[in-house]
């Protein structure tokens, strides 16, 4: 299946895997990229040494191209921007804010420069400074959303912009993808579904959340605070609740949230933890290595894509 985000990222399938904090490690990363799509450390709030290190464990591990994804409002986002270029990272994927004053270093050390984005102005913006593509998130995403659906969102940026165009959010299987190209992506970034692999590092009970999840399941924490965000409801999502209606306040509701994926992903505290997961969790039944998880996918994408052209 080739795309130009194929050619761009110099995969063999137009896959990207998120870059979820604390799930999307070294191990995730070079599993997916081993599998022909492409894996991404997720650098979150660690600092720049850590993923220095996970970089390094990538390159001994895959041969094939990866990236990082960069969350703009961690405290420690100049120094991983700044790790990326010299360690010479294939691709940057960048969300919860604007990577403008990074892009030229990174162009300068060859990188890829892919923003994630919720809005068709953020869209237009980052292509004026020169990304390469742009990662359309539907609000069905887990963790930090925005408003749009990704069936919304997808088509109108489309539109709107010359670049390559990725779709993310509520993707987890070939008809999700092939959707998603019909929309006018050409190639999709999952999460949630690359969660529950053989290969992701987390603990079992956050696997077990996924794979148990029903389509009711996800509930969206902090839209009081502008910083809304997915996650499949326990004890810590109905607290949460509570206090926002109570109309606490911003550091109140803070306390709850800090630490609270660590929680989950490392410690297996799935009630009290923040279970980050897209709303796409309910349809996600088994456990798969990415290499099934990848050629389920485009296999039937691609069944469906040909079955529709034969329409015309």
């Amino acid at each position: 299946m080739k795309t130009r985000i194929t050619e761009l990222l110099n995969t063999d399938y137009p896959v990207i895997q998120g870059g979820m904090a604390w799930v999307a490690e070294a191990h995730l990363a070079a599993a997916v990229s081993e599998a022909g799509g492409l894996g991404l450390i997720g650098a979150a709030n660690a600092p720049g040494e850590w993923v220095r290190e996970q970089i390094r464990e990538v390159k001994k591990i895959t041969s094939k191209p990866f990236g990082v994804n960069i969350m703009l409002i961690s405290p420690y986002a100049d120094d991983v921007a700044k790790v990326v270029a010299e360690e010479r990272v294939p691709v940057v994927t960048a969300g919860a804010g604007t990577p403008e004053k990074y892009i030229k270093m990174w162009k300068d050390s060859n990188i890829k420069v892919i923003p994630v984005v919720a809005s068709v102005a953020m869209a237009k913006r980052m292509e004026r400074c020169g990304a390469d593509a742009i990662v359309a998130e539907g609000t069905e995403a887990g963790g930090h959303i925005g408003e749009n659906t990704t069936m919304v969102l997808v088509p109108q940026i489309a539109d709107a912009v010359k670049i390559p165009l990725i779709a993310a959010g509520g993707i987890a299987d070939g008809r999700g993808m092939a959707a998603a190209f019909m929309l006018g992506a050409e190639g999709v970034q999952m999460g949630t579904r690359f969660i529950a692999t053989v290969e992701a590092q987390v603990h079992r009970n956050y696997k077990e959340c996924i794979l148990k999840a029903k389509d009711i399941d996800s509930r969206v924490t902090g839209r009081t605070t502008g910083h809304p965000v997915r996650a499949l409801r326990n004890q810590m999502t109905k607290e949460y609740t509570k206090l926002e209606k109570e109309g606490a306040s911003f550091e109140e509701l803070e306390q709850i949230t800090i630490g609270a994926l660590r929680k989950a992903v490392v410690e297996g505290d799935v009630t009290n933890g923040s279970v980050m997961a897209g709303q796409i969790a309910g349809l996600i039944k088994d456990e798969l290595t990415c290499k099934q998880v990848i050629q389920e996918l485009v296999s039937k994408a691609d069944t469906l894509m040909k079955g529709a052209g034969s329409h015309e």
